[in-house]
């Protein structure tokens, strides 16, 4: 398992990366605000799974990354029926940009954990 400096910064520069390809696709501002705001979640969530996988025991791993995988899809539920319509965002570039940045980084996540 890698350090978790070296865990940050490579989710970091993975949600930098991946943001700067969204908007450049979702050009309008509404669509950028989207998905920005959409990094800013991924963001925390995926600390919260990473560090639930990280401290599980080697018999918990499993069940820590079925926990991580639940609050991604718990929190994009969230997210697409709580709190776009108070934000202001157009649903489908939030969507798919809390989508990706979560598959991006769970492949990731994944890799950090297992080298």
């Amino acid at each position: 398992m890698r350090p978790a400096r070296v865990t940050a910064a490579a989710g970091l520069a993975t949600l930098a990366l991946a943001s700067a390809i969204l908007l450049t696709v979702f050009r309008e501002s509404g669509a950028r605000r989207a998905v920005l705001w959409s990094a800013g979640i991924a963001l925390v969530i995926q600390a919260v799974a990473f560090y639930l996988a990280r401290r599980a025991t080697p018999a918990g791993v499993f069940k820590a990354v079925g926990v991580g995988a639940l609050l991604r899809v718990l929190s994009l539920v969230v997210y697409a029926l709580v709190f776009l319509e108070p934000l202001g965002l157009p649903a489908m570039p939030a969507l798919i940009s809390l989508a990706v940045f979560f598959f991006v980084t769970t492949v990731l996540e994944s890799w950090l954990l297992t080298s």
